[in-house]
C-alpha cells in the first residue's frame, strides 16, 4: 500500500538575550523526540546550516529561513520554543508560508529565582500564538508539557497525520469511473466546488474503457494477469463464482489499477452494480483489492465518499485499508450497535481471521476483524462542506451476506440523530485505529465544519 510522506520544517525559536546553552539543550532533546515518530513518513527539514545551533532568533534569518523551506516544499511547519522565543521571527515564517503550523514548548522546571532565570516558555507561546492569529496563520498546539511525555510524542504524530490528511485533500485526483446510478440523487457532488474550494479534481474515466483494457488483458495473458488470478483463488473460496467471472475480476483489478495511476489518481468512484453489464462481472471485489493497494474506490459513483476515504487513509499514513459501508440496521441486541454492511467491497486484509473469504457471484463475503474503528463521512450542503467523525468498535453480532462489521458506539441514539438531521447520506468511511482528534483538526485547516459524534445534536422526536 501506497504510504504519505509529510515535508516538515522545523524551526526551533529562543529569545535573544536568554541562554544560548540552555536552548541549545532542550533543542537537541525534542529534536531526538520527533525524528523516532513515524520516521518512514516524515522528512524534517531543519535550519542547522542558516542559524546558529540551528535556533531561530534574529529577523535577519527570517527570509532565508522561509526560502529554504520554499525550495523544499514543505507540506507543514512546526516551531518549537526552546524558551520564551521570537514571537516575530516565527510569526514572519509562519505568515510567509501559510502551511499547518504546529506551536509547543516543553514545560519549564522551576520558576525564576534572584540567583537563576527559567525559560518563560508557556509565556513565549501567549505571546507567539496572539501574533500568528494576527497575521491570519493557521495553527495547531500541544499543551505545555515534557519533552519525555506521551502528550508530546502523541500530539507530534496526530500533527503529522492532519498535515497528511490536508496535503492528501488538496492534491486529491478522483477518478470517476461512470455515472451516479440514476435513483442515487443522493450521492450527487458538486465537482466544480471541490476544485475551486478544496483542489480536489475528479477524472471521468469511461466504464468502457476500463473494460477495453480488462479485454486486452485477458487477451495478453501477462503474467501479473495469471498471477492475481491465482491469488484470487488462493485467498477465495471461489465455487460459487464461474472460473470466467473470477478470471475477469483479475482482469478488472488490474485495469483500473492501471487506468488510475495513468490519470494520477489516488482515489476513485465506481459506478458498479448499474455497469456490471459494461464490465463483464461485479467489480465488488476489484473495489476491496484495490482499496489494499492504497487506491481506495467508494462504491455507486459516490465522489463525496471517496474523498472520505481519502481522508481516513491519510489520517492512517495507509497503515490500514478504509472501507466505505452502507449505514444498514441496529444490532437485534445491542441498542448501541449498528451494522456496516456492502455487498462485497471491503478490504481482504481487514478481515477477521477467523472469517472465510469466499467468492459469491464475484462479491465478496466476510466479517471484519475485532478493534477500535474510526468512522467519518465528508459531505456537502448549501456550499457548506461538513465533516462527522466518532469512534467506536467492532462487536460480535449475527451472521450476514456481502462483507460487514457490527459496530459499536457510546450512544448510537445520538449517532444516528447526528447522521439524520446532517447532510450525510447512508454510504461512511471507516479505518481501524482512533483518529477523531486527527480528522477535527484536519477540518479546522481546510474550512470544514466538524461535526463530532461525540456531541448531541437536533434531537429526534
Amino acid at each position: 500500500m501506497s504510504k504519505p510522506t509529510v515535508v516538515l520544517g522545523v524551526a526551533p525559536t529562543k529569545r535573544g538575550f536568554l541562554s544560548m546553552e540552555e536552548a541549545k539543550r532542550q533543542k537537541d532533546k525534542f529534536m531526538a523526540v520527533i525524528r523516532a515518530v513515524k520516521p518512514g513518513f516524515v522528512k524534517i527539514v531543519d535550519i542547522d546550516d542558516i542559524c546558529e545551533n540551528g535556533i531561530l532568533f534574529e529577523t535577519d534569518k527570517i527570509s532565508p529561513v522561509v526560502e529554504k523551506f520554499k525550495d523544499a516544499r514543505i507540506d507543514a511547519l512546526f516551531l518549537p520554543h526552546c524558551d520564551f522565543g521570537e514571537e516575530q521571527c516565527a510569526a514572519g515564517v509562519a505568515a510567509a508560508l501559510k502551511a499547518p503550523t504546529l506551536v509547543w514548548g516543553p514545560r519549564d522546571e522551576r520558576p525564576n529565582t534572584p540567583q537563576s532565570r527559567g525559560r518563560d516558555t508557556q509565556c513565549g507561546m501567549f505571546a507567539c500564538t496572539k501574533v500568528l492569529r494576527r497575521f491570519g496563520v493557521a495553527y495547531s498546539y500541544i499543551w505545555n508539557c515534557e519533552t519525555e511525555s506521551e502528550d508530546f510524542r502523541q500530539g507530534f504524530e496526530n500533527f503529522i497525520r492532519v498535515a497528511a490528511v490536508v496535503k492528501t485533500v488538496k492534491n486529491l485526483r478522483v477518478a470517476k469511473f461512470g455515472a451516479r446510478p440514476q435513483p442515487f440523487m443522493s450521492v450527487m457532488a458538486n465537482e466544480g466546488d471541490l476544485a475551486s474550494r478544496l483542489g480536489v479534481t475528479v477524472i471521468p474515466i469511461s466504464p468502457n474503457a476500463a473494460a477495453a483494457r480488462a479485454d486486452q488483458l485477458q487477451k495478453e495473458a501477462s503474467e501479473a494477469y495469471q498471477a492475481c488470478r491465482e491469488d484470487l483463488r488462493a485467498r477465495f473460496d471461489a465455487s460459487g463464482t464461474p472460473e470466467e467471472t473470477v478470471d475477469r475480476i483479475a482482469a478488472l483489478k488490474l485495469a483500473v489499477k492501471r487506468l488510475m495511476e495513468e490519470n494520477h489518481c489516488t482515489a476513485g468512484a465506481m459506478e458498479c452494480w448499474s455497469a456490471a453489464s459494461i464490465f463483464g462481472a461485479p467489480v465488488c471485489a476489484v473495489l476491496g483489492e484495490l482499496a489494499d493497494l492504497g487506491l481506495p474506490l467508494a462504491c455507486e459513483t459516490d465522489v463525496n465518499g471517496a474523498v472520505t476515504m481519502a481522508m481516513l487513509q491519510a489520517a492512517a499514513l495507509g497503515e490500514e485499508a478504509v472501507f466505505l459501508a452502507d449505514l444498514t440496521i441496529r444490532h437485534p441486541q445491542n441498542d448501541n450497535a449498528e451494522l456496516l454492511w456492502h455487498c462485497g467491497p471491503f478490504p481482504y486484509s481487514l478481515k477477521d481471521p477467523a472469517s472465510a473469504a469466499s467468492l459469491a457471484e464475484g462479491q465478496e463475503r466476510f466479517v471484519l476483524k475485532k478493534g477500535p474503528i474510526t468512522l467519518c463521512r465528508f459531505d456537502e450542503a448549501g456550499g457548506e462542506y461538513y465533516l462527522f467523525g466518532g469512534e467506536g468498535r467492532a462487536v460480535d453480532g449475527p451472521k450476514t451476506t456481502g462483507t460487514y462489521v457490527w459496530f459499536e458506539a457510546d450512544n448510537w441514539k445520538r449517532w444516528e440523530e447526528k447522521l439524520m438531521f446532517g447532510p450525510y447520506i447512508h454510504h461512511i468511511g471507516g479505518v481501524y485505529g482512533n483518529y477523531k482528534p486527527v480528522l477535527r483538526e484536519a477540518a479546522r485547516y481546510l474550512g470544514l465544519i466538524f461535526d463530532d459524534a461525540d456531541q448531541q445534536g437536533i434531537y429526534s422526536l
